[in-house]
Formats: C-alpha cells, structure tokens, sequence
C-alpha cells in the first residue's frame, strides 16, 4: 500500500482478473491480455525457427528435433502406439506450451507492476495491465472444457459415434438383453448394471473438467501469492528461492495438465474392451 497525494492507493491480490477495457459488450481482462502476450511470443517464435529449418539440421534445430521426439517416444508410453500420438501430441504439446509461457509470464517483472490507478467506491486501486493467466479461474476452466471437448471429438470420430455415446448412455445394453438372453440369463441382471456404471461415466466427465482447471488455478496462484508476501516481508534475496519453486511448479503443472489431457485422449480413442 503506497501514498499519493495524500490519498492511500490500495493494490490488492484479487482471485478474479480486473477489467481493463471493453469491446462493445466484451470485457478485455488483464489475464486475457496476458494470454494474448502469450499467444503472441509463440507464433514469433515458431515462424522465427521455421525459417530456419534445414533438411540436415545443424545447432538449435537439432535440440528442437531431439525435444520432439523424445515428447513423440514419452506419448508412446502412454498411447502404445505412434500413430496415435502423432495425431493427439500436437493438441497436448500446444496446451503444454501455452501454459508453461503463461506460468513463467506470471513471474516476469512488468507483470503486476504496470498499471494505472482506479478509483471505486471512494478508494483508490492499482489496476495491473496484466496477470498470470493461468492465476485466473476462466482461464483455466475454458482449457479444461477445450480439452474435454476435443478428447470426446476424437473420441466420436476414431471409435464411432453410436458406440461412444453407449459409453456414457448405454442403450446398446438393454438392446443386447433379448436376443441373447436364452443363451446367458444373467444378462438381465448384469446389462442394467453395465448401464448405470455409464451414467457414473458422466459424473465422471464433469470431474475431469473440474479436476484440471482447479489444480492448475489452485498451484498458480498460489504461487504469485507466496511470492507476493515474501516481498512483502524482505524485499531482497529472501523472494529468490521461492521464484526458483515456482519456475519448477510452472514446468511440472503445464506437463501434468498436457499428460493428462493425453491420457485422456487415449483412453476415448481405444475400443472399449481395450
């Protein structure tokens, strides 16, 4: 808290993202400006590398091939099989990548420190122009529900859509009781049984959405308020420690997140007896 003219400026730490400005009936928040920021260092990094690239790649492209296919190799483990991590590796690298600038982004020095002063309700308040996107609930809440949309995306598409809907609504159980209950009586007992374990697939679902976005919500922004308070306390060297945990927590919640949303992927993309 600082004085100006006599008057106190209040800066608070905010579980919600402040308002900077507005586009009509559209709310531009400084976690969205940060996302842009990030979006934005990406697509220049890419097409900086990408003229670049040579058929023997020599220094910094060799790096960039070894990282990718060792991410190619690690997706291997989990899918056991290549082609199917080819096709889901570029959604769950993205997601990584997005995130990891986003976490490291929140630790930068310009982020909570430039702004311009508002005032609401009589007071004096510090708006930052940008913070930690991922420090930001909405932020995290619409990667989970892109994941889970595209997770059931490429779900419907690989296995098919009727047997995919059967995972959730089990139709094609109670549809098997007739014709093959004069060979197996139990199947009256066992396929309504089948069909009330899918319903809990679906609450299921809705955990999983809930799951990733407040974990990686919770480790952020916890994170930038820890390191807020140590500031606060010492200003000098006590800060640096922690800044080197949450470099470490910004890595290992983007790879838990993307590995994740892969497992994910995977399992949606198997057949069911798999």
């Amino acid at each position: 808290m600082a004085e100006n003219n006599n008057n106190q400026i209040k800066h608070e730490i905010t579980i919600f993202a402040e308002p900077i400005f507005h586009f009509g009936g559209f709310t531009v928040t400084n976690a969205l400006l940060n996302s842009w920021l990030a979006v934005i260092i990406l697509v220049l990094f890419f097409i900086a590398a990408g003229r670049k690239i040579k058929k023997i790649p020599k220094g910094i492209q060799n790096i960039f091939e070894f990282l990718l296919e060792s991410a190619l190799v690690f997706a291997d483990s989990i899918t056991m099989d290549r082609k199917k991590s080819q096709k889901l590796l570029p959604i769950c690298l993205t997601l990584f990548l997005f995130i990891l600038v986003n976490n490291y982004l929140g630790l930068m020095p310009f982020v909570g420190s430039i702004g311009f002063i508002k005032e609401m309700h009589g007071e004096r308040f510090f708006i930052p122009m940008f913070r930690g996107a991922t420090a930001d609930l909405n932020t995290t809440l619409a990667l989970a529900l892109f994941s889970i949309i595209a997770i059931h995306l490429f779900g419907a598409i690989t296995v098919g859509f009727w047997n995919y809907f059967n995972r959730f609504i089990n139709i094609k159980a109670f549809l098997e009781i007739p014709g093959k209950f004069k060979k197996d009586k139990n199947i009256i007992l066992v396929n309504p049984i089948k069909a009330f374990v899918s319903l809990i697939e679906i609450i299921g679902e809705i955990a999983k959405v809930a799951s990733l976005s407040l974990r990686l919500f919770g480790n952020i922004f916890a994170g930038e308020v820890l390191l807020v308070s140590m500031m606060a306390i010492f200003a000098f060297l006590t800060p640096i420690p922690f800044m080197f945990l949450e470099i470490i927590v910004g890595l290992v919640q983007a790879l838990v997140f993307s590995i994740l949303v892969l497992v994910f992927m995977s399992m949606a993309t198997s057949a069911e007896e798999h």
